[in-house]
């Protein structure tokens, strides 16, 4: 069976029709997701755009152990797998974080192509001034990357992985996809601030605007998946063919009063804009408990496989699963270093037993240190984010002894707006518990399970 993985950053599944959402519009992937398993409860593990790279490519839960930046050497991968199982593996992606300084994210394929331009500054200015048309802007850059190298191998044995950066910020698509969502836009953008958006002096208006042109990418990358779709029909490989579609996390647009995915401060309690006004360097930036919410911590997961019938599954799972079950399709033993659990049975309609337990966080930091948290460059955390513990019926928040915890009901309370910590203490008790046991199961070392042994 041929693989193919596609990750979209920064993708809201509560945004998306057929997750129920009604702000954007989808045409393609729904279809996609009428003709396969539905995943309703996928979390994220590490958290954000590398970590959770890093957990797809290792099959394993790596926020307990690596901060953000670098593959080990010693890590194996998905792609080496498949590559040494005798898959040509291709990787094509315009995500600035798989190549650069080191990160070894194409290790193990037989090629990989990087798409310059996502990172800010001059390299992005550059690529941006020679657009002429929708096909010069990055996500159909990637997809129209993916589906000529499908023309040219599509019939050997294959695992194809492509990763956009799109709907991620900047969001500067081509302005007919936003005026759908905005009708009188005029080409304005939005940053967001990565803190409290009031305190910053931002409008309603201006998370309007932002969400607008967000939608706008996320129907433009629809569109381009739907490329990538009609060409394997083309090509007849639709019955040997798994395709899976999912990405790394959300972001918040005024939820719990915040406007990004972490929150950011200058020294002074300057906001970002007034700290880059004054000359402020990114590693002057420090770190502030950054919880992990639901329209944060979950996740779209869609899974197309040949001969299934269209169902939806409410198993527990998370990213990591994917290198599992990806090489459970190909008939690849998985390696004993992976953590997590195939979700072939799940997909085949043979179990709808999921994870008792799933875990979303960012990498483990102590308030004090230097971490990298959001880019390769570090800031001092001064204070330590939670993680975000499920089971399904309850979401757990818990950073480290002696800081705040929060607990909601996960299916009653989604938008998490009734803590329930202090009136169900037996709850948070037993979840804090079940979490150390976890992080015992997993390898965590004795330094940051300490940190968190208890309440």
């Amino acid at each position: 069976m041929n693989l193919i993985l596609v990750i979209a950053d920064t993708l809201r599944k509560d945004y998306l029709p057929c997750y129920g959402g009604k702000r954007a519009t989808t045409p393609n992937l729904d279809r996609f997701a009428a003709l396969g398993t539905v995943f309703d409860r996928c979390s994220a593990a590490s958290f954000p755009t590398v970590p959770a790279r890093a957990d797809i490519m290792t099959g394993k839960y790596t926020f307990t152990r690596l901060d953000w930046g670098p593959l080990p050497q010693e890590e194996i991968t998905l792609a080496g797998c498949l590559s040494a199982a005798g898959y040509l593996t291709f990787g094509i992606g315009d995500t600035p974080f798989l190549l650069r300084n080191g990160y070894g994210l194409d290790r193990g394929f037989s090629d990989f192509v990087w798409i310059r331009g996502q990172r800010s500054g001059p390299e992005h200015d550059d690529v941006v001034l020679q657009r002429r048309s929708e096909e010069d802007y990055f996500a159909p850059m990637t997809f129209r990357g993916a589906t000529e190298w499908l023309q040219r191998h599509y019939r050997e044995r294959f695992f194809l992985y492509v990763d956009t950066w799109d709907p991620h910020e900047p969001w500067d698509p081509p302005e007919y996809y936003v005026h759908p969502y905005l009708s009188e836009y005029a080409g304005e953008q939005v940053e967001p601030n990565y803190w409290d958006w009031r305190a910053d002096g931002y409008s309603e208006r201006d998370l309007e605007i932002a969400r607008a042109c967000y939608c706008g990418e996320i129907t433009m990358v629809d569109r381009w998946f739907g490329v990538l779709m009609e060409r394997l029909e083309r090509l007849d490989l639709l019955d040997n063919t798994a395709v899976l579609f999912t990405s790394d996390h959300g972001f918040y647009f005024g939820e719990h009063g915040q406007f990004g995915k972490r929150r950011f401060r200058w020294p002074g309690d300057l906001a970002i804009e007034e700290g880059f006004r004054r000359g402020l360097k990114l590693g002057q930036g420090r770190v502030y408990r950054s919880p992990l919410h639901a329209e944060v911590a979950r996740v779209p997961l869609l899974a197309y496989l040949p001969d299934r019938h269209p169902r939806r599954s409410s198993a527990l799972c998370s990213l990591p699963d994917l290198a599992p079950t990806l090489l459970d399709l190909a008939g690849v033993a998985v390696p004993p270093t992976m953590q997590a659990t195939s979700l072939v049975p799940v997909l085949r309609g043979a179990s709808e037993r999921g994870h008792p337990l799933v875990v979303t966080s960012a990498p483990f930091e102590e308030a004090g240190r230097v971490s990298k948290t959001v880019d390769d460059i570090g800031r001092e955390a001064v204070e330590t984010s939670p993680s975000t513990i499920t089971d399904g019926e309850w979401d757990f928040l818990y950073a480290v002894e002696g800081d705040p915890v929060e607990l909601y009901r996960s299916l009653e309370d989604p938008a998490h707006a009734h803590d329930l910590s202090s009136a169900c203490r037996d709850v948070v008790e037993a979840l804090h518990g079940r979490f150390v046991a976890w992080l015992e199961h997993t390898g965590t070392s004795e330094h940051a399970l300490e940190a968190r042994r208890r309440l």
